[in-house]
């Protein structure tokens, strides 16, 4: 019998009943997280039920997807700045939170922020947990080593009702990152790279494992990064083991355990990686040595190329490829580096966390954003931004010509206020590019903070490493 892979030990010990051919299995929720915009229903299906929210201590609530990034310190100066549903939802979601005894990090809160950014680092996030939210990129929180996934929103009804859910097993992939990361190349560049090899479909009815050398190097930050768009290759959840860099992360965060509960913890997370035979149903191996800077030419994930690279006349992801080559003004046999760049947007639950700061002010420092082209900073929670004011790093954003905002998911999906206007092409830190998402008849080009800041000051598609030698 071969031994047990870091998903199966997490799905065996949450599974209240197995699955049959009839029915999914009832797993059990660690952790539920709760935002404005796919719960509205869930509380509204309690009520007609007469339900209460089985475990409130295990329900994390905040506000992000409709919250606007510019200040706001009431509901009146909400009311001002807010599209009327907008407003709506996060009046709603404050009425919900406080019906049904949840704590919300809301407006003003401290600890307020994109959800798939403050639950690491409240260190509410763990190793060893089952993780749900009503949001597809709560992949993210695999980097921990949990096995997270986005649910609908009967779902959260059910999760807020009896804290299991009805869930089918996914299959499991081996994803083995081998080589070196060469200068410029980041964490967003590999998970470029991987939805190219596998398409958008290449882990349809999977979770997904990062491993191998470069995994293991990765920091918790460039984890989140490549576990976050998971989804976007199609696969259920993505995976890396806990080790020595997670503990070290989450060790005196305010929700991971304290003194004996550390101990005790760090004992059962170090049973959670993969047995070294482990048996995985697929598994690929890609040379990380070998990447480069990546960018998206088209309207999903997967038509992705290296950003010196010209475009192609076909991918794996094929679909309507012609038509997204129209709707982005783009041709095949072209140079994407050098197209013309309206607006730049750093932030979103992919790519918003102070490392990613970090690496835009290396390349925005005492350069100047190129004439036209609206630059757009967004910190994931109110932690970073506090972080990042403390490090100096608006203060780079601002003299080069960018804005520097509150916390929010911002431009990612054009549902708070910020969007790119129609036809205007933008390069995004964020993880999609559908026709549509960043504003209708937005133009997006999805990179990493390195290739967004290096466009941003040339005015054009660039590669970072024209920057950073």
């Amino acid at each position: 019998m071969s031994g047990k892979s870091l998903f199966d030990k997490i799905w065996e010990t949450h599974t209240v009943l197995p699955e049959s051919e009839d029915t999914p299995a009832i797993l059990y929720i660690d952790l539920h997280l709760v935002h404005e915009v796919t719960s509205p229903q869930a509380f509204d299906l309690l009520r007609a039920n007469q339900l209460k929210v089985r475990r409130p201590d295990l329900t994390l609530a905040t506000m992000d997807h409709s919250t606007p990034t510019v200040p706001v310190s009431s509901l009146k100066e909400l009311k001002i700045v807010s599209e009327p549903e907008a407003f709506n939802q996060i009046v709603q979601m404050e009425k919900n939170c406080e019906e049904f005894g949840l704590e919300l990090r809301g407006l003003g809160n401290p600890e307020r922020g994109i959800v798939h950014v403050i639950a690491p680092e409240l260190g509410a996030t763990q190793p060893g947990k089952t993780i749900v939210c009503g949001d597809s990129h709560t992949s993210t929180h695999g980097a921990l080593g949990a096995l997270a996934f986005g649910i609908g929103t009967t779902e959260v009804y059910h999760v807020l009702a009896t804290q299991c859910l009805l869930q089918r097993k996914p299959k499991t992939f081996a994803i083995n990152l081998d080589g070196s990361l060469q200068p410029g190349v980041t964490a967003k560049d590999i998970i470029l790279g991987i939805i190219g090899e596998i398409g958008i479909d290449g882990g349809t009815g999977y979770a997904i494992e990062y491993r191998g050398p470069v995994a293991k190097q990765l920091s918790i930050e460039e984890r989140m990064t490549i576990c976050n768009m998971a989804i976007e290759g199609g696969a259920r959840t993505g995976m890396f083991a806990p080790d020595d860099i997670t503990y070290e992360y989450l060790n005196g965060r305010p929700q991971s355990p304290k003194d004996q509960d550390w101990d005790k913890a760090i004992e059962d997370w170090k049973k959670l990686p993969s047995d070294d035979d482990a048996h995985f149903d697929k598994t690929i191996t890609i040379d990380i040595s070998k990447l480069q800077p990546m960018a998206t030419f088209g309207t999903n994930p997967g038509m992705v190329i290296s950003v010196d690279g010209n475009i192609p006349s076909s991918t794996k992801s094929d679909q309507g490829f012609k038509k997204a080559l129209d709707y982005m003004k783009l041709e095949s046999g072209k140079p994407l580096s050098g197209t013309p760049v309206d607006v730049v947007f750093i932030g979103s639950c992919t790519n918003s966390r102070i490392s990613d700061l970090r690496a835009a002010a290396q390349i925005l420092n005492g350069r100047q954003v190129a004439k036209g082209v609206r630059t757009l900073i967004v910190p994931g929670s109110a932690q970073i931004k506090q972080q990042a004011e403390d490090e100096g790093l608006p203060e780079i954003f601002k003299a080069a010509g960018a804005e520097w905002r509150e916390a929010g998911c911002s431009m990612c999906l054009a549902m708070n206020g910020d969007f790119v206007p129609e036809g205007k092409l933008a390069v995004s830190t964020s993880n999609r590019n559908f026709e549509g998402r960043q504003g209708k008849g937005a133009r997006t080009v999805l990179a990493s903070p390195l290739t967004a800041a290096a466009s941003a000051i040339n005015g054009v598609v660039t590669d970072p490493r024209t920057f950073i030698g």
